[in-house]
């Protein structure tokens, strides 16, 4: 493929109702698309960043000044351009992995438009669709909470995910258990709210037979959820710690962990995210994958690495419903508690012009 340009595209989107984490309160998703225009086919990919760096050191300005300054000019370099092609032309750029991962899965998205391939049969996908759970935020009381969930498990996701923080953490768990029962999958996420120190805290929430608990740590604090995992019995999910293979690898070498969430914008983008996968089974730790909110672009492709056979838990991979009420492609529906791989070519999806316009921003275009 000859690279002709990149559009970068800042999307503003509303939620349907504030999404609250130990780090942030939400109420609208700023996004960044980023399009490749090849001679013969477009693709898309979507950038996970977030308007300030609170859940990463990554931002959506910083994303957009890395891709115009380096990681855009690098790939214009190139003779020729398929996926493979990318990592290694921006590996000389530190960091700024959901930069990369936006730019490499719009090419990917180009190319496989190219080959009349879609992404779930070129990652390995072995299922037709994907049990979907959601990601319930922190509320201002229990019975809202319960309200929440309530409706969730009604309208048939499988899993639910509470968000912790300290001070909401065992008593919102223990009402939801004895609301709705045992039966129910159910995990926390404390997005690296806690230290060690809370090491009993946690602890407290192993009568309530958790799937998991995600993230409780800093996420440079390998050893500490070595340590942590010794003194609870949930089992210790990695989340942010996760940015490689390689650190996968590590982690799991050093008992930090027992499950994984591969988010692939957190890890430089879908070949990585592959790569993870594939370290995981070999060690016989499940996988699943994690959401960031994201358009039916992003959600398309997240749907596809859900179906590769290690992802054995639900993951994140909500309705198109649970973040918006209109999204910018199709909506991704769920049905008996399932959202179907998207069959056709690159992404499955494409933006719907209106509704794309409706909520651009900005556009930016950077010639070859």
């Amino acid at each position: 493929m000859k690279l002709v340009g990149v559009e970068l595209r800042r999307v503003a989107m509303l939620l349907v109702a504030p999404f609250r984490t130990s780090f942030a309160t939400m109420t609208t998703r700023e996004i960044l698309l980023v399009r490749v225009e090849t001679e013969d086919h477009e693709g898309y990919g979507e950038c996970v960043t977030m308007a300030d760096p609170l859940y990463s050191s990554e931002y959506t300005a910083a994303a957009a000044d890395v891709l115009r300054s380096y990681l855009v000019p690098a790939l214009a370099a190139l003779p020729d351009l398929d996926p493979w092609a990318v990592s290694p032309a921006l590996a000389a750029f530190k960091g700024h992995r959901m930069a990369k991962a936006a730019l490499e899965t719009a090419v990917l998205d180009a190319w496989l438009r190219s080959h009349d391939l879609s992404m779930g049969q070129w990652l390995g996908a072995t299922a037709e669709r994907v049990p979907a759970g959601v990601s319930v935020g922190i509320m201002d009381s229990v019975p809202a909470l319960i309200d929440a969930v309530d409706g969730y498990l009604s309208e048939g996701y499988l899993r639910i995910k509470l968000k912790i923080e300290p001070g909401w953490d065992v008593a919102p768990v223990r009402a939801v258990r004895e609301r709705f029962g045992d039966d129910v999958p159910l995990q926390v996420d404390a997005n690296t709210a806690y230290t060690l120190a809370d090491a009993a805290q946690l602890a407290r929430l192993d009568p309530y037979g958790l799937l998991l608990i995600e993230q409780p740590l800093d996420e440079e604090d390998i050893r500490g959820h070595a340590e942590l995992a010794r003194q609870v019995r949930t089992p210790i999910c990695l989340d942010e710690s996760i940015v490689s293979a390689r650190s996968a690898a590590d982690a799991l070498a050093m008992g930090a962990c027992s499950v994984v969430n591969i988010k692939p914008g957190r890890v430089g983008g879908y070949l990585e995210a592959r790569r993870i996968h594939d370290v995981c089974a070999a060690h016989g730790v499940p996988v699943w994958c994690g959401g960031m909110l994201e358009t039916g672009l992003g959600r398309a492709a997240n749907v596809a690495l859900a179906a590769l056979p290690g992802f054995t838990l639900p993951g994140d991979t909500s309705a198109s419903g649970r973040y918006y009420r209109t999204d910018i492609t199709e909506p991704f529906v769920l049905r008996d508690g399932h959202l179907d791989v998207p069959r056709g070519p690159g992404l499955g999806v494409s933006p719907i012009p209106g509704q794309l316009a409706e909520v651009t921003t900005s556009t930016e275009w950077i010639g070859r």
